[in-house]
């Protein structure tokens, strides 16, 4: 079966290819528009979870022709801080990677973050080519553009726009994803479906426990999670409009994982900002009983978390207020006026906020 390629459009614009043995598509997107490949370098960066895969790669790589440096990471979000990207940073040098050569991220949303990242700052930005290997990093964290690592007061507060030279998602790397991992990226695609694809619920909704692991409609939930963010992106890369409407549920989300200090699976708190979402939505009068009711179904139905526990709303309040959205003390939060019709609401009330955590609390 040939593989799924969709155009994420715009001043840079690149394929994601979908598909089962994509990798092999690696060598020819590490070089296109470069140099002779004999003289072309690349940095492979993965986490030392996914040393098999990353091997895999660089032997292709090197049987292309290209010069290949392997560079380890930390897994998860522990990868995300200044220091990681500061030794990256420091190998780069030492490889002497010049703008005509690559870097490939290999891992979940958290490598793909600090590989772009890399990429972006490196000489003022060079060519990346991302091989996500999680569900979530495929329907979200490779595609966009959008970089960025974490700092003690916040998530994704020090990052760049800086758009990749193709994405490649393998379907095979799925096989040996962590049940709850994979549950973990399901809360990405079910935003897709509340924001502009209902079809992704009901696919869901049809045959919950199918959807829970790589067989069942994966292929069909991909391919339509990074059509919704593909045609976003390429109409905002920036985020000056539309784009922000893709962060429904992450106002909560950035909150807990900053509060749980990186250690709470991304999906997991963004499954919980959008049951907090669709109250807000419905207590503030924008979202009907039904759709709010929705969202705690089909959540719960894949196994998603959708309640955080009571007490640690003043923590969770305070660290909402360093999220990138907020225009000076105005919070800015992605609500729903109905399905698939994202919108903002701006600097709602204090005890609207607070009403609205009641109903998500243990």
């Amino acid at each position: 079966m040939s593989p799924t390629r969709i155009t994420v459009g715009g001043e840079r614009p690149y394929d994601v290819v979908i598909g089962a043995g994509v990798l092999g598509e690696l060598p020819a997107l590490a070089g296109a528009g470069a140099v002779a490949q004999r003289e072309c370098q690349v940095a492979v960066i993965f986490p030392v979870c996914l040393a098999g895969i990353a091997a895999e790669a660089c032997r292709a790589l090197v049987a292309a022709g290209y010069r290949v440096h392997a560079e380890e990471i930390p897994d998860g979000e522990a990868a995300k801080e200044i220091a990681v990207a500061a030794r990256l940073w420091s190998r780069l040098a030492f490889h002497r990677i010049g703008r005509s050569d690559c870097i490939v991220g290999i891992g979940g949303g958290a490598a793909c973050d600090l590989a772009g990242f890399v990429a972006a700052t490196w000489l003022r930005g060079i060519r990346a080519v991302l091989v996500p290997t999680t569900l979530l990093g495929m329907v979200d964290a490779a595609i966009g553009g959008k970089t960025a690592i974490n700092i003690p007061e916040g998530k994704n507060l020090v990052g760049a726009f800086h758009p990749p030279a193709g994405v490649l998602a393998d379907l095979d790397t799925l096989a040996s994803l962590p049940k709850l991992e994979y549950i973990s990226g399901l809360a990405e695609v079910i935003k897709a479906g509340f924001i502009a694809d209902p079809t992704i619920l009901e696919l869901i909704e049809s045959d919950p426990p199918a959807a829970t692991g790589p067989g069942g409609p994966v292929i069909e939930l991909v391919e339509r999670a990074v059509r919704v963010k593909a045609a976003v992106v390429a109409a905002d890369l920036r985020e000056a409009g539309p784009r922000e409407f893709l962060n429904y549920g992450h106002t909560l989300a950035h909150a807990i994982e900053r509060v749980e200090e990186f250690g709470f699976r991304h999906g997991e708190a963004v499954s919980i900002g959008m049951a907090y979402a669709a109250a807000l939505g419905r207590l503030s009068g924008r979202l009907d009983e039904a759709t709010a009711a929705r969202h705690c179904d089909v959540l719960a139905a894949v196994g998603l978390p959708i309640t955080y526990r009571d007490g640690a709303w003043p923590r969770l309040r305070s660290a909402m207020a360093v999220d990138k959205k907020t225009r000076g003390s105005r919070l800015r939060f992605v609500v729903l006026d109905g399905l698939g019709r994202p919108a903002i609401l701006a600097d709602p009330a204090e005890e609207l906020l607070e009403q609205a955590y009641r109903e998500v609390c243990l």
